[in-house]
């Protein structure tokens, strides 16, 4: 394929000439068929909304048959062309392919086709199409499809079903491995936005694994453009957090993670309101609501709620999240909240700092995830800028040192020692009380820090 010939436009397109006598001679289009050809194409856009508004499923047909008979590619893209110009400037006009006197066509079949045969501009177009169709469509009465499924026709009829399997199974080609390097996953997800509301498309998009390809596209915006693509990608995610074998997928993929990423750092209020509502979904799902504890979302929350955002809906779903939040921390243990509090970076004089009961019962909880807990701590004492947090960290090290069997092994394998010693001369009294404290503990061991209680 041509990069060219990926970068056509439906203008360009529409600028050919299309030799419709020659296709009535070959007997490809009916007398019928090049009139209404003759009457429509090349004319101003408002003569031809007067055509469709009085004839309109007459010229479906005639745009049906001939993507259904003709494969010359030019022919092909100049009617999608036309269908893509036609419901561009009105989309309600999707409704004429579902028109009771179309029932015989097989209105879909050349569009899902299509999707897999044509060149990028063609699949483009096709799915857009497509998409539209879909939406449009009359809801189903007395559990018969209005697809012209006729009961005495022989041949198979392209039914919604197969459509909405074909579309999925595209769209996730799409993001595997696009046709088109820059258009390609756009028009996925655009699709996918509108699409996801349809509860098949729901269950085979989760059936085909489709849930772990949104999630490398949950990710901070650069562009305008790469601004719209997470934006329809959060669409997605929202959607999928109503059906709860998404979730699962949700749970054990990055997308959390992601999401509170996005959340954090973005400024445009359709992104930060489909991921606020997103979350608020999600928060009393499964184990979700421990892990927007653990990422910080609190705080978060916080920040987004001293915004000024225009919208009722979003103040009102940070409202709910702050409060599901609260519940939330209210079940954690105390490990949890200490946990909570040192994942954070920020560390105050709470109760649990200085009761020896909490030592005991926890320390040996301080292993796990080879103490991930006491690394970051230690971290803290790197990077943190704020004397409080300092000077607790030091007092928690202290205490870790003499409630742990090996605490001074340890803290000493973790590199904590230099990291103390430079706080020994910090201007904050606190911190350098502290850090003297623990300096003690670890250079005379428990048994004589134990004199040093301060």
């Amino acid at each position: 394929m041509t990069m060219d010939h990926a970068e056509l436009t439906t203008e360009q397109v529409l600028r050919r000439d299309i030799p419709w006598e020659t296709y009535m001679t070959t007997k490809l289009i009916t007398g019928t068929g090049l009139q209404l050809l003759r009457r429509y194409d090349k004319k101003a856009e408002n003569y031809k909304a007067q055509l469709l508004d009085d004839d309109g499923p007459s010229y479906i047909r005639v745009f049906v048959s001939i993507l259904r008979d003709i494969f010359k590619e030019e022919t092909v893209e100049y009617v999608l062309a036309l269908i893509d110009e036609m419901l561009t400037a009105n989309p309600k006009r999707a409704r004429l392919f579902h028109d009771k006197s179309l029932a015989s066509e097989d209105a879909y079949e050349p569009f899902l086709r299509l999707l897999w045969k044509g060149n990028w501009f063609i699949q483009e177009k096709s799915c857009k199409i497509l998409s539209l169709l879909v939406s449009a469509r009359p809801k189903v009465h007395d559990g018969f499809t209005t697809n012209g499924e006729t009961s005495d026709s022989k041949k198979k009829v392209t039914t919604i079903d197969d459509v909405l399997k074909g579309l999925v199974e595209w769209l996730c080609a799409q993001l595997k491995k696009p046709s088109h390097p820059s258009r390609g996953i756009p028009t996925a997800i655009t699709c996918l936005a509108t699409l996801l509301r349809e509860p098949l498309v729901r269950s085979s998009f989760v059936q085909v694994d489709g849930v772990k390809l949104l999630v490398p596209l949950i990710s901070p915006a650069s562009t305008q453009q790469s601004m719209q693509l997470l934006y329809e990608t959060c669409l997605c995610v929202w959607l999928l957090s109503y059906y709860e074998p998404a979730l699962e997928y949700l749970a054990t993929s990055r997308a959390l993670p992601r999401l509170v990423e996005v959340v954090k750092g973005s400024t445009k209020e359709k992104v930060v309101r489909v991921v606020v509502l997103t979350l608020r979904n999600l928060l009393h799902k499964g184990n979700f609501g421990a892990q927007m504890v653990d990422l910080g979302l609190p705080q978060i929350v916080q920040s987004l709620k001293a915004q000024a955002w225009s919208d009722e809906d979003l103040l009102e779903a940070l409202n709910q999240l702050e409060e599901g939040l609260k519940d939330n921390i209210k079940k954690l243990s105390s490990f949890d909240k200490y946990k909570q509090e040192v994942l954070l970076g920020h560390l105050d004089w709470s109760p649990m700092h200085k009761d020896p009961i909490f030592w005991r019962e926890n320390i040996t909880t301080f292993e796990e995830n080879d103490f991930q807990i006491l690394r970051v701590l230690i971290t803290i004492l790197d990077t943190s800028n704020d004397p409080r947090t300092l000077a607790v960290a030091c007092f928690d090290l202290s205490q870790f040192i003499q409630h742990h069997p090996a605490g001074r092994v340890i803290v000493t394998d973790l590199k904590a020692k230099d990291r103390v010693m430079k706080l020994m001369n910090h201007e904050n009294g606190e911190v350098t009380k502290n850090a003297l404290l623990c300096i003690q503990r670890l250079f005379l061991g428990a048994k004589y820090a134990s004199f040093l209680q301060v």
